[in-house]
């Protein structure tokens, strides 16, 4: 008989989003759920070489709402399931918008060893001391009219005091990251695989992440 089926070499979780208040049902054709599909699809193309596993959870509910911080409740349960399966493996984190605000919350769990925000929501206050020993990347468009990437900035200068960030504009960028979405969806991919430790596949994706400097690099 086979032996039990090892773990995989990594995971990656990407998160959709969503509201900032409501308790409606997260069904798997929204917008923000179905916007993330290419992503998970690019993230296992980019990871093919390797036995990753690449997920793609629809939260309980579409808001966040407030001190509910809704999204990350159900982050931090799949996180413990995967522990709990799978043993210590690394997990990164890929979240966009409120899923973006959601696995910079979650990047404490001692699983998570990298996390990317693109077209983050982060109101000023948001804690960064759960980042410490995280890779992380904030990836916003400067044509994004519903989050604000002056609020990614400000918080990338806060996240350099506890870890290096890797802060990347989109130019010509909007919220939706779909002008452009071929970039997008090779920084995500691209920063997975160097999350990992493996090669570079995308050369200008690739020479983004690289930096990792006080500024922040315009693609």
């Amino acid at each position: 008989m086979p032996g039990p089926e090892p773990p995989p070499r990594g995971v990656v979780v990407v998160a959709h989003g969503g509201q900032e208040v409501s308790t409606e049902p997260v069904t798997a054709t929204q917008i923000a759920v179905l916007r993330m599909v290419s992503f998970a699809r690019a993230i296992r193309h980019a990871l093919a070489d390797g036995k990753f596993l690449v997920l793609q959870p629809q939260f309980t509910v579409r808001g966040w709402n407030g001190a509910a911080a809704s999204p990350v409740g159900d982050l931090l349960t799949l996180l413990d399931g995967i522990r709990a399966r799978h043993g210590a493996v690394p997990v990164t984190l890929v979240g966009h918008s409120m899923g973006g605000r959601a696995v910079l919350r979650a990047a404490g769990h001692p699983s998570v060893h990298a996390v990317a925000a693109l077209a983050p929501w982060i109101p000023p206050g948001e804690p960064v001391a759960q980042l410490a020993g995280r890779r992380v990347l904030l990836a916003h468009g400067n044509r994004d009219r519903i989050t604000s990437p002056r609020n990614t900035w400000a918080f990338a200068e806060l996240v350099r005091e506890v870890t290096p960030v890797t802060a990347v504009e989109v130019r010509a960028g909007e919220h939706t990251m779909l002008r452009r979405g071929r970039l997008w969806h090779a920084l995500a991919a691209e920063f997975a695989r160097a999350s990992f430790g493996l090669g570079e596949d995308d050369p200008l994706a690739a020479a983004a992440l690289r930096d990792t400097g006080a500024g922040r690099v315009t693609v």
